[in-house]
């Protein structure tokens, strides 16, 4: 059971790898497994709740299932150790985040330390490489790769630097390996993830180094798409937006997290910037990439925020138009600058902020799909839709997996189409998230 962020799925997918060449074999029926392993989240209030229904969930498969044995990984067990070994008496192994090699050991029973506290050294983390034994989870043709770990920005919110320790970077030969093996494999579409992507190889002494990376990945047979997320704002370089305009493997889509537009808020969350410095760097963007995808997510109800600030991010989300725009209701983290930081605001205005910001945006990303009907565009066939089993659905450039929409095929040929090709599509409706079109033959 893999929760969180697709950067969370890759520590799933290599815990599972260790497993697999074990011995250990993988079933998707939580009362025919025999170990249960839930890699949980802890960012938010509210993935820390899922996180620990999830755990009991799990517990109850000891009573009624085959399930002998439970261990708990990721986030939040690096965050919270010692109470869920003391409040979760079920759990029987809790392994933290740079303990991933260990899951053999937690599963076989074997002592394993508990995760270590906060601060640990560099020589603590952990980071994969192309030789640690990985199993996808994904669909065969998709796959992502996660080429850096850690994090050292000081956002006053995040926790995630506490968690995961310091940036540290995978060298490009390893990446390239990983995606040469995934190629081979079937995979024509990788996303890269990574807290920043944009700062990869600057532990490494590089410049520019997610461009180099990119550039090397460019020219590997088999790759059809590439892309990749958690951009941060003011390191889009200008080699970077020249590659991805001209390449016809890399999406231009750039999910970069804003998080406010209120020089004010911006400060205090020690991101910087201000309303105005944020709208040159999107119309730089927008200029050096034609046709870009835009995606940025918010947080409201960050403490101190006021209507005035909240009513800038609002007008600042309205005169950008963003095609994607994700919104957080501000969780104050136990452990962050910002915990108990005064000026808190009441969850009930924090909500209504969210939904009136997001009510904004459904009608801003329909009118922007709506320029899209009429328009022949590459999809990535994906199988099944999750609104039909009538209909298939698929991705275009400017879908990432799992985040976005996608484009539901309205053809009365869907039969001969298969998971994992590409074909092209002509669009003949939209909605406030989603597209539909037919297939052009």
């Amino acid at each position: 059971m893999s929760l969180g962020c697709p950067k969370n799925l890759v520590d799933s997918e290599v815990m599972i790898g260790h497993l697999h060449r074990e011995g250990h074999s993988l079933t998707t029926d939580c009362s025919e497994a025999e170990i249960l392993i839930v890699n949980t989240c802890s960012f938010i209030a509210e993935a820390r709740q899922e996180s620990i229904d999830t755990i009991l969930e799990a517990a109850e498969f000891k009573k009624s299932g085959a399930c002998r044995r439970l261990v708990v990984t990721g986030c939040l067990a690096e965050r919270y150790s010692k109470e869920i070994q003391s409040d979760l008496p079920e759990v029987d192994a809790v392994l933290g985040t740079n303990q991933i090699p260990l899951i053999a050991r937690a599963v076989a029973g074997e002592p394993v330390p508990a995760p270590g506290r906060f601060g640990r050294s560099k020589a603590d983390l952990y980071l994969y490489n192309h030789r640690t034994p990985r199993v996808p989870a994904t669909p065969p043709y998709t796959a992502y790769i996660k080429i850096a770990e850690g994090c050292d920005h000081s956002c006053s919110f995040c926790i995630i630097p506490k968690l995961r320790g310091a940036f540290r970077s995978r060298r490009i030969d390893s990446v390239v390996r990983e995606a040469e093996d995934l190629a081979a494999r079937g995979v024509r579409e990788i996303t890269l993830v990574a807290q920043d992507t944009t700062s990869y190889g600057t532990d490494l002494g590089m410049q520019d180094g997610l461009t180099r990376l990119v550039e090397a990945l460019e020219r590997i047979d088999g790759i059809c798409w590439i892309r990749f997320l958690y951009v941060y704002p003011k390191l889009v370089s200008d080699r970077l937006m020249h590659l991805v305009a001209g390449s016809e493997k890399i999406c231009k889509y750039i999910d970069m997290p804003l998080q406010h537009a209120s020089t004010r808020i911006l400060r205090a969350m020690r991101r910087g910037g201000s309303r105005l410095s944020l709208s040159r760097m999107i119309e730089r963007i927008r200029r050096g990439i034609p046709d870009v995808t835009f995606r940025t997510t918010m947080i409201v109800g960050f403490p101190g925020e006021t209507e005035r600030d909240f009513q800038e991010l609002l007008g600042f989300c309205r005169d950008v138009e963003f095609d994607r725009l994700g919104v957080f209701v501000y969780s104050n983290e136990e452990g962050t600058r910002s915990f108990g930081m005064g000026g808190q605001v009441p969850i009930r205005t924090a909500r209504r902020r969210q939904g009136e910001l997001m009510e904004q945006q459904a009608a801003i990303s329909r009118r922007k799909n709506s320029r899209l009907v009429g328009r022949e565009l590459p999809i990535l066939v994906e199988g099944a839709s999750r609104e039909s089993d009538l209909l298939l659905q698929g991705r275009l450039p400017s879908q990432a997996p799992e985040i976005d929409g996608v484009c539901l095929i309205s053809d009365s040929e869907v039969g001969a189409l298969k998971p994992g090709e590409f074909r092209t599509i002509r669009i003949t409706r939209a909605l406030a998230h989603d597209l539909i079109g037919t297939v052009v033959r």
